[in-house]
C-alpha cells in the first residue's frame, strides 16, 4: 500500500512543477517590453557672454568725388595743352591751354578804340569848358553850348562800351587757361591737343575728381532715418560711419556722416544720405560700391549670445539651455537686438549659461544633449581607432 501512496505523491510534485514553470514561461514571455533609451542628442553650444556692442545700420552705398568737375571750353580754339591724364594737380593749376592768339589780337584792337575814344572825349570836354565860359560872356547862343554837352555825353557813352569790350576781350584771353577749380585726380582725357575745340561741344576736356576726401552716398528705409535722426540729435553732431568691401568684407577706411537729403523719397520711402572720408590711403575709389555701417550707438555690458541660438516658438523667443546632467532646458528670452552674427539678450540669461547653437531642431526640453567637440578640434570621432603610425624608414 505504501508504494502507489509514494507514487501518487511524486505526480502531485511533478504537476506542480509542470504548473509553476508553465505559469512562469506565460508571466515572462507577456511582460511590457521597456521603452527604449533615448540617445543623446548631438548639439553645438556656446557660452553666454557679457560685452560692448555698437548698435549699427547697414546699407549699400558707392563712393563718389567729394567734387567732380568736368572741365569745358568756353572759348573757340584750338586746344595747345592738356593735363597729364592721373595726375595729381592743386586748385589753380594748369589743366587746359588754347590758342590765345586771336582774342590777344582782339583785345588790342578794342584797347586802341578806347583810347581813340578816350582822347575824342577828353577834346569834346575842353569844346564844353570853351563853349561855356563864351555863354557866360553872351558871345555865343546857349545851343552851342547845350549841344556840345550833349556830344559830350556821346562820347562818355562811346568809351563805356569801349571799355566793356576791352574786358570782354581780356576774359576771353583769360578763358583760353583753364585752371583747376579745386584739388583732385586728372582722368582720362577726352579731346587731344591739336583739336578745335566749340563753346559747344557737350563731351568737355577732361574730368577732375576730389579723392581725398571723397563722398560715400547711400540710402536708408524712412524708420531707419528717425533712428539715425535721434542718435545723431537731429544731425547736429556727426555719426561714425564705416565702409566695407563688398568682396571680401575688410574695412576700407572711416568716415564721417555729414549730409542728410531734405526729403523722403516717396516712391521707395527712403532717404538720400552723405558720409564724408578721408580717404587718406585712396582704397575708396569713385563708382565704387561698398558695404556702409553706420554706428548709431554702443551697448555696454550686455548679455549676448550667437543669433543662432534663439528661436522663435508660438509665444516668441526662446533658447535651450544645458542644465545639470547636460539636460535641455527651454528658455523664453527677451532679445533687444541683432547685430550681424549677434543677439542681444534683454532678459532669460544669465553671462556664463551654456547654450545650444545648433542641433534645435530634433531637441525638446528635458532630452540629454551631447556637446559636439569644436570644429577642427582633436581626438576624432568617440570610439574611433587611432591613427595607424608608418613604420620608420
Amino acid at each position: 500500500m505504501a508504494t502507489p501512496r509514494r507514487f501518487r505523491w511524486g505526480f502531485v510534485v511533478l504537476a506542480v512543477v509542470f504548473v509553476a514553470l508553465v505559469s512562469w514561461l506565460w508571466i515572462t514571455t507577456h511582460q511590457p517590453a521597456k521603452p527604449p533609451k533615448t540617445p543623446p542628442v548631438p548639439v553645438n553650444t556656446a557660452k553666454a557672454a557679457v560685452q560692448d556692442i555698437p548698435v549699427v545700420i547697414s546699407a549699400i552705398g558707392a563712393a563718389q568725388a567729394w567734387q567732380a568737375v568736368t572741365i569745358n571750353a568756353q572759348v573757340t580754339g584750338r586746344l595747345k595743352y592738356v593735363a597729364p591724364e592721373g595726375a595729381d594737380v592743386r586748385a589753380g593749376a594748369l589743366l587746359a591751354e588754347i590758342d590765345s592768339a586771336p582774342y590777344q589780337a582782339v583785345l588790342t584792337q578794342t584797347e586802341g578804340t578806347l583810347r581813340k575814344d578816350q582822347a575824342l572825349l577828353e577834346e569834346a570836354r575842353i569844346d564844353l569848358k570853351r563853349y561855356q565860359t563864351l555863354v557866360a560872356q553872351d558871345s555865343i547862343s546857349r545851343q552851342q553850348a547845350d549841344d556840345q554837352a550833349e556830344l559830350v555825353k556821346q562820347d562818355e557813352g562811346v568809351v563805356q562800351t569801349d571799355q566793356g569790350n576791352v574786358a570782354a576781350a581780356k576774359i576771353n584771353v583769360g578763358y583760353c587757361r583753364i585752371t583747376a577749380p579745386t584739388a583732385g585726380r586728372v582722368g582720362v582725357r577726352l579731346i587731344d591737343p591739336g583739336n578745335i575745340i566749340t563753346v559747344a561741344g557737350t563731351t568737355g576736356i577732361v574730368t577732375l575728381n576730389q579723392i581725398t576726401p571723397i563722398a560715400v552716398t547711400f540710402t536708408v528705409p524712412e524708420g531707419d532715418f528717425q533712428r539715425i535722426a535721434q542718435a545723431s540729435s537731429g544731425f547736429s553732431r556727426p555719426m561714425a560711419t564705416t565702409a566695407l568691401s563688398q568682396e571680401t568684407s575688410q574695412p576700407l577706411g572711416s568716415g564721417e556722416l555729414s549730409v542728410s537729403d531734405n526729403h523722403v523719397d516717396q516712391a521707395t520711402g527712403t532717404v538720400a544720405m552723405k558720409a564724408r572720408f578721408a580717404n587718406e590711403s585712396r582704397q575708396l575709389w569713385p563708382g565704387q560700391f561698398v558695404e556702409v555701417r553706420l554706428t548709431l550707438q554702443t551697448m555696454s555690458n550686455v548679455v549676448t549670445v550667437p543669433a543662432t541660438a534663439v528661436n522663435q516658438g508660438p509665444k516668441g523667443a526662446y533658447v535651450y539651455v544645458v542644465g545639470p546632467a547636460n539636460k535641455a532646458q527651454m528658455r523664453p528670452v527677451q532679445v533687444l537686438t541683432t547685430q550681424d552674427t549677434t543677439a542681444v539678450i534683454k532678459s532669460g540669461l544669465k553671462a556664463g549659461e551654456t547654450i545650444v547653437t545648433d542641433g534645435q531642431m530634433t531637441l525638446r526640453p528635458g532630452l540629454t544633449v551631447a556637446v559636439r567637440p569644436p570644429s577642427g578640434a582633436g581626438g576624432g570621432a568617440p570610439g574611433a581607432a587611432p591613427p595607424s603610425k608608418k613604420p620608420a624608414a
